[in-house]
């Protein structure tokens, strides 16, 4: 049986695993069925993936979901070039940023919430700029493109565009390092295929998270 990645085009975590799939090269290995969140098929609940989120990734007769242990599964179990870094000091520090990962879209998405986002938002990218100065020997978080920049990349996608067309704020800004990552990441074309239209992401927040606004 073909090994099927359900996702949905606009969700970030389904997002991840479609980046490290793209990234090794596997887009005839492993099909994407994309899902319809807002109207979701009862056939995905009943016969493949009971929570009922995306993303799942049904390989060798069993489904596993989670999209962090999914980029893992997905590098560890297939061929391509290694999402992992092997030095140990990047394998330390990229777990401490993985560990940090639920904290910084938590925060980002509760800077939303208050009277000045921009302000309760800047503590999340300093913390960006401030990682991608440990490791001189490239651009990304270790470095070297990894499996941690992919489980950021697509909450900054929509963050910086939001930041942009809603507040006319630039998050860059005063950000060197972050800018040039986020120069770097969109010179990936792993990346680039999965990018959602950014009038799309607008009009996702504007409906879900700044409706107040």
């Amino acid at each position: 049986m073909a090994t099927a990645l359900y996702i949905s085009y606009v969700c970030p975590y389904a997002q991840r695993v479609w980046i490290a799939r793209n990234y090794k090269g596997l887009q005839d290995k492993i099909k994407l069925v994309p899902i319809d969140l807002q109207n979701r098929p009862a056939w995905y609940k009943e016969k493949v993936y009971p929570e009922n989120k995306v993303p799942s990734l049904e390989h060798n007769g069993k489904v596993l979901g989670e999209s962090l242990d999914l980029i893992n599964y997905v590098d560890v179990n297939f061929e391509g070039p290694s999402l992992a870094p092997s030095d140990p000091a990047k394998k330390e520090f990229g777990g401490q940023l993985i560990s940090h990962v639920d904290t910084f879209t938590k925060d980002l998405y509760s800077s939303l919430k208050g009277d000045h986002p921009i302000q309760q938002a800047s503590s999340a990218f300093d913390y960006l700029e401030n990682a991608l100065g440990k490791f001189d020997d490239g651009p990304f978080l270790l470095g070297h493109f990894s499996w941690v920049d992919i489980a950021y990349i697509p909450f900054v996608e929509r963050f910086h565009i939001v930041f942009v067309e809603v507040f006319k704020h630039d998050v860059t800004e005063g950000r060197p390092n972050f800018a040039a990552w986020i120069e770097e990441v969109n010179k990936i074309d792993a990346y680039t295929q999965t990018r959602v239209d950014p009038k799309e992401i607008v009009d996702i927040f504007k409906k879900r998270f700044l409706a107040q606004q």
